[in-house]
């Protein structure tokens, strides 16, 4: 079962769209299981100012999307890096363990996004040393099919 914070932000996702001229924009997702994310950050002197996001997937990945989102904003670039998918999780109040590699999506997300600006500005971040944004994110090992969304 869902807890309900997993339901609150399911069914009020917050910072739910895009943001114009981002800094940054991350997108993950497995097209296998569906689960699309997409993140754009707008960041100034180094800290996360704004943030929204568009997750094509299950509740869990929309709920997952809403909670990182807001555990990042006001964050700085590298306090949003250490952002990981356990933590997102738990200020869900938990989710079921199929679920898990949603809130790893999530962290992947952010991850994608910080990358994208890190490119773009000619940065290093320590935190992304070997992260490829564009690898298969096939989290789990079981795949969606006898699975209800």
């Amino acid at each position: 079962m869902y807890s309900e914070k997993v339901m609150d932000h399911f069914t009020n996702p917050r910072n739910v769209g895009e943001i114009e001229n981002a800094d940054a924009v991350g997108q993950v997702g497995n097209v296998k299981c569906g689960d699309i994310m997409k993140m754009y950050l707008k960041i100034e002197n180094d800290t996360i100012v704004d943030v929204k996001f568009k997750t094509f997937g299950c509740g869990s990945a929309i709920a997952t999307s809403s909670m990182a989102t807001e555990m990042i904003k006001g964050k700085t670039v590298k306090e949003a890096l250490n952002l990981s998918n356990r933590a997102v999780a738990e200020a869900l109040d938990g989710l079921p363990p199929v679920k898990m590699h949603c809130s790893v999506l999530a962290e992947q997300a952010v991850k994608s996004a910080i990358y994208n600006y890190a490119q773009k500005n000619d940065l290093y971040f320590e935190e992304l040393e070997g992260f490829n944004p564009d690898e298969d994110h096939d989290h789990h090992d079981h795949g969606h099919e006898d699975e209800e969304h």
